[in-house]
């Protein structure tokens, strides 16, 4: 059964080629009295080439360990035995933060289907619409950046994607704005889009 792996694998899993030559050799004569071509061609194979010294380290490991992009830098406060410094309580970064994220993105299920059940387009509800989604908008990318540029590590990265966040959520409530009070509406549009 050992020959069904692929010769590459099966040659990057032992350390010498006397390794593997005995395996090869244990194999056939236990398991396969009558050899076949294929395990003929490939033993004189298996015998000469010598395992690449990356590959005596990993057995099976196909791929080679590259970073894609470098490490962020690191920077140690303290010693070992210190304690992790516990941030002061502000419920309104914290639990009422949480809680109104989720009550705005609860609201815009009904916000969402009400002008399309009822029949009728309200201006006011559109408009309601359109401010809740540029806000969880808003708050779901800040998150990301929050968790994705640590701002102890990688400050001025971090600041500059929360400018870019701040000009594009501003960019956004002008263009929606504009194209509430201007033109037909991002109801009346998803509305022509449906029909089309």
């Amino acid at each position: 059964m050992a020959f069904i792996v692929r010769p590459s694998l099966l040659r990057q899993s032992f350390a010498s080629p006397a390794a593997a030559q005995r395996v090869f050799s244990t194999a056939a004569s236990s398991s396969m009295r009558q050899t076949s071509p294929l395990v003929q061609q490939l033993r004189p194979a298996f015998a000469r080439t010598a395992a690449p010294k990356a590959s005596r380290i990993a057995a099976f490991h196909a791929t080679q360990r590259q970073q894609i992009l470098p490490p962020l830098p690191q920077k140690v406060v303290g010693t070992t035995n210190d304690p992790t410094p516990i941030p002061d309580p502000a419920p309104a970064h914290g639990s009422y933060h949480w809680s109104f994220e989720r009550l705005v993105a609860a609201g815009l299920v009904p916000l969402t289907v009400a002008p399309f059940a009822a029949g009728s387009l309200n201006p006011v509800t559109d408009s309601i619409l359109c401010a809740l989604l540029v806000f969880h908008s808003h708050v779901g990318f800040e998150s990301c950046i929050i968790d994705y540029f640590p701002k102890a590590r990688i400050p001025k990265i971090r600041s500059a994607a929360m400018w870019a966040l701040r000009l594009g959520t501003v960019t956004l409530g002008v263009a929606l704005y504009s194209f509430e009070t201007n033109d037909i509406g991002i109801t009346e549009l998803i509305m022509k889009l449906w029909h089309a």
